[in-house]
């Protein structure tokens, strides 16, 4: 019989995690919307690198932040919108100019399912205000204005052909057509959001409607939930559980409640103990920057070795796509993800539906070794290999065998231990993984 939740906090925090989300392992976000036409945001810092102060809000890398680096009236966002635009050129006026006119949702929903990842997030109203599904309680939304198609309703639709799962952002705590205050510190992403209850209100009736239109496997909320409407939360949770019986929700609640916690870039502290998923874009920002050049998105290596740093650590990854205004996906983009599922192709039987190994990450000199779990079975991933001929030592015993077809390796047994020796390794391998049968058992 399928579980019943009441609308208390006890009856809520008896949700667990389902196995999905712990057995995917790899997401695509996605950030398109208005500020997806001035495209436009400085190359400075990833997210934890400096403190969220004045210095990070007005040299903003987020382009999906770019109502806020002009509203602060300082920095080179807000340089580049008066000269490029004026003064007198508002947010709102590059609303007719973001028109859509490419996106086919089949093709995006063919490349993530290429790519490899299992569950896709769509920012259905971030920061801006701006809804990519049509609402009752607005008429600033995707049908009246920019693309006039139901955003949510096309890309849900074309992600579940694929068969994947997909999931719903929305901004809980920031709307700017309710309160325009320009942020200038992480204290006022709370401190500066509308105060009133009929903030609150809205806010939960949205979410209402994501569910009752689209049934979203995640409900992924950002920055925190008006304070105002913490009351609400309770039932808000149980009408999704029992709506969704697959459905997760984030920690981004205020910290009240989530079924797993978040890192976003270097910003956040998790721990192999619970359940985490890292956030964050190809390049440094989550929305489609023009400044972004090929050479300023994360390579391919880097990419894998995050990927398999993170499973290994009881994480997820959800790993941001930009599109440009008119719904293509930038080329560099698409090339690493196309990239990260020819990996995945190889190496996927170690990675989805693993588990934390009880072996830790461990580093041999310029190698980094993680370690997963498939049931009994143990999977090792060697990172930081030269091309050709490499060595190591090796602290699991059992029979190795290599994911990767073309891989020539032999184990040596010697009086200090065991020493794995590879033959050929190629770069463009990028991490090498091996299984070991029944060693977790």
């Amino acid at each position: 019989m399928k579980k019943q939740y009441a609308a208390t906090w006890e009856s809520v925090k008896t949700h667990s995690l389902p196995d999905w989300f712990d057995d995917y392992k790899f997401g695509i976000f996605i950030h398109w919307g208005i500020y997806s036409f001035p495209a436009y945001a400085p190359l400075t810092w990833e997210l934890g690198e400096v403190d969220i102060d004045e210095q990070w809000f007005c040299n903003n890398p987020y382009a999906e932040w770019y109502f806020n680096s002009i509203n602060v009236k300082q920095g080179p966002t807000y340089e580049h919108h008066i000269k490029t635009y004026g003064k007198d050129f508002a947010y709102r006026d590059f609303l007719p100019m973001w028109k859509a006119e490419k996106w086919q949702p089949a093709e995006w929903g063919n490349l993530f399912k290429r790519a490899g990842a299992k569950y896709v997030v769509l920012t259905t109203k971030h920061h801006d205000g701006f809804c990519l599904f049509p609402s009752r309680y607005t008429d600033y939304h995707c049908l009246n204005y920019g693309p006039k198609r139901d955003i949510m309703g096309e890309l849900t639709e074309a992600v579940r052909a694929q068969g994947l799962k997909m999931g719903a952002y929305y901004s809980g705590v920031i709307d700017w057509t309710f309160s325009n205050m320009p942020i200038f510190t992480e204290s006022q992403n709370m401190s500066n959001a509308c105060p009133t209850y009929a903030y609150a209100d809205y806010a939960y009736n949205h979410y209402k409607e994501l569910i009752d239109l689209y049934q979203p496997s995640v409900l992924w909320n950002d920055i925190g939930w008006p304070t105002q409407g913490e009351h609400m939360l309770p039932s808000l949770f149980a009408y999704y559980y029992n709506q969704v019986e697959e459905g997760v929700v984030d920690n981004r609640w205020n910290d009240l409640w989530g079924d797993f916690k978040h890192k976003e870039y270097k910003h956040g502290e998790v721990s192999r103990e619970q359940k985490w998923e890292m956030c964050r874009g190809l390049g440094l920002s989550f929305g489609y920057n023009q400044n972004e050049s090929d050479d300023s998105l994360i390579s391919v290596k880097n990419l894998v070795s995050m990927l398999v740093e993170i499973v290994a650590n009881n994480g997820n990854l959800l790993l941001n796509v930009g599109p440009r205004a008119d719904g293509t996906i930038p080329e560099g983009q698409a090339e690493r993800l196309i990239a990260l599922g020819e990996w995945l192709a190889v190496n996927g039987e170690g990675i989805y539906y693993s588990r934390c190994s009880r072996y830790p990450t461990e580093k041999i000199g310029e190698l980094t070794l993680s370690y997963t779990k498939v049931r009994s079975d143990l999977y090792l991933f060697v990172d930081g290999l030269q091309s050709g001929k490499n060595s190591l030592p090796l602290n699991i015993y059992g029979e190795l065998e290599a994911l990767h077809p073309e891989l020539s390796f032999w184990v040596e047994n010697t009086p200090q231990g065991r020493v794995l020796h590879i033959e050929n390794y190629q770069p463009d391998w990028y991490v090498l993984g091996f299984k070991i049968a029944n060693a977790e058992a």
